[in-house]
């Protein structure tokens, strides 16, 4: 068996266009689209992430602003410039970009953003009504495994799913979806024992622990849908023994390709739809911003 692969990249090229044409038409009706995002001192990746959200704006025909805040910025200053985007009627988006500062309390200032404009989903409130199956604005990458499950064709039903890994913004709103579906879920994590037995049981099974390569095929029931979430960098031997840089995910793409039944590749897979789910909530915000008005 060679498993079908759930190509992330095609699927996010679809919403991506689906965005635009959404974007397009609140702009003409009810004006423009806006995400700021918010970035704390001159961390390189925190700066590059920026740089690709701008670029996929201006794409979408989302209207983009960094705002920028000085390394030593106060807990005050950081949540007084969130108080203003929140009340600014032409911001219908607010990401603040992670990592912060370490004297900050990224807690305290994922709390400080308003849920209706809270597109990557992380104020706690969205994240709680994640239980309630009734969230404003649901965690980025817990919607891009959903999605990709989805477009797997499994029927969730009755269906046996395991997700490794109950992190609060991937693990376990994923774990909430599933239960959703009606699947019967098991939640794997650093205590589990015997993580085989559970894996091998699964229909579903969902990865998202940041280990390389930690689900081999042997732990994989023939036929399953496999999601990655993982994004690991490594260094090991190229054919010819020199050493390089690869990505690789939580999961043994060479081996588990020939047991799955569907899975989704490293790079390639959820990176690319979380990004596209990014998009769809940008939308899905100004959405409901304007019911709620």
């Amino acid at each position: 068996m060679t498993a079908r692969i759930l190509d992330g990249k095609e699927y996010a090229s679809e919403i991506r266009l689906q965005v635009t044409r959404d974007v397009a038409w609140f702009t003409t009706h009810h004006g423009p689209i806006k995400l700021c995002a918010v970035l704390v001192g001159s961390d390189a990746a925190g700066r590059l992430y920026a740089e690709s959200q701008r670029k996929l704006c201006v794409k979408t025909g989302v209207k983009y602003e960094l705002v920028e805040l000085p390394e030593d910025a106060a807990q005050d200053a950081v949540l007084a410039t969130l108080d203003r985007l929140n009340a600014d009627p032409e911001v219908t988006g607010i990401i603040v970009q992670l990592p912060l500062p370490a004297h900050l309390d990224a807690a305290l200032v994922q709390w400080r953003i308003d849920p209706y404009k809270d597109v990557e989903g992380v104020n706690p409130a969205n994240i709680g009504l994640v239980f309630y199956n009734e969230p404003i604005l649901a965690p980025c990458t817990a919607l891009a495994v959903t999605e990709l499950i989805r477009r797997s064709g499994v029927e969730l039903r009755g269906a046996d799913a395991v997700v490794v890994g109950q992190s609060r913004i991937v693990g376990k709103p994923v774990t909430m979806f599933l239960l959703h579906n009606e699947a019967t879920v098991t939640g794997c994590h650093i205590a589990t024992r015997d993580l085989a037995h559970h894996t091998r049981q699964a229909d579903v099974l969902v990865v998202a622990v940041g280990k390389p390569r930690l689900i081999a095929a042997d732990l994989i029931k023939p036929g399953a849908v496999v999601i990655d979430v993982g994004i690991n960098r490594v260094r090991e031997p190229d054919e010819n023994g020199k050493l390089v840089r690869r990505t690789v995910g939580d999961v043994d793409f060479a081996g588990a390709v020939e047991v799955a039944g569907a899975i989704t590749p490293v790079p390639g897979g959820v990176g690319p739809m979380t990004v596209a789910m990014l998009l769809r909530n940008t939308v899905e915000a100004t959405r409901k911003q304007l019911g709620r008005r």
